[in-house]
């Protein structure tokens, strides 16, 4: 289990904030396993602990935002990893936000990407609940994002090298590799790897 687990911690990903209003409640969670499911239709995929008020707050409002975090924004999926942080509209007080269209969910300023959400499925597999949602509006900005990797969080240090499918294997000439740098100390996400340890 331990090698599996470590194998696990090398899938890399990146860090984002999901957020949820839910009448005049505001809630906020760093979310480590958003993933594209599906391009048609728009289908993202997240993991959430079961049980969690963030699962709990989005099923029952069955709409949510998926904030994409930018490399400076450490802090930020620090804060919104604490389970001593503040409860409620009072999270989001030392962080710019504006309400999603139809939803009202925080959308954080300075994010690289914003997914305004809906529930497709919600299912319970193992300890987590996996969602499946369609995504009905979008928007994004240039920059690097926050990368959780290997327990610690990253920033991407070099510009992109292009398209995959444009570059040969590593070891073959003209191969080309990013790197990753800052590592910033580990944040509880919602992430069945980060959370067996």
């Amino acid at each position: 289990m331990r090698r599996r687990r470590r194998a696990l911690r090398h899938l890399a990903s990146a860090v984002t904030v999901v957020t949820v209003r839910n009448g005049d409640r505001l809630h906020g969670a760093t979310v480590g396993s958003a993933t594209l499911v599906s391009r048609n239709p728009l289908l993202l995929g997240l993991c959430l602990r079961s049980g969690s008020a963030t699962a709990g707050l989005i099923r029952e409002e069955g709409r949510f935002a998926v904030n994409v975090l930018a490399g400076d924004q450490a802090s930020v999926a620090r804060f919104f990893s604490d389970p001593n942080r503040p409860l409620g509209a009072a999270q989001f007080a030392a962080t710019g936000w504006d309400p999603a269209p139809g939803s009202g969910a925080p959308l954080l300023r300075g994010a690289l990407a914003h997914f305004s959400c809906r529930i497709a499925t919600q299912v319970l597999v193992g300890d987590h609940e996996v969602l499946l949602a369609h995504v009905h509006d979008a928007v994004a900005r240039d920059g690097k994002p926050l990368l959780s990797y290997d327990g610690n969080l990253h920033t991407v240090a070099q510009p992109s090298v292009g398209p995959l499918a444009a570059h040969p294997a590593p070891g073959f000439p003209g191969a080309a590799v990013t790197a990753a740098a800052q590592p910033a100390p580990r944040p509880r996400l919602h992430s069945p790897i980060e959370q067996e340890d």
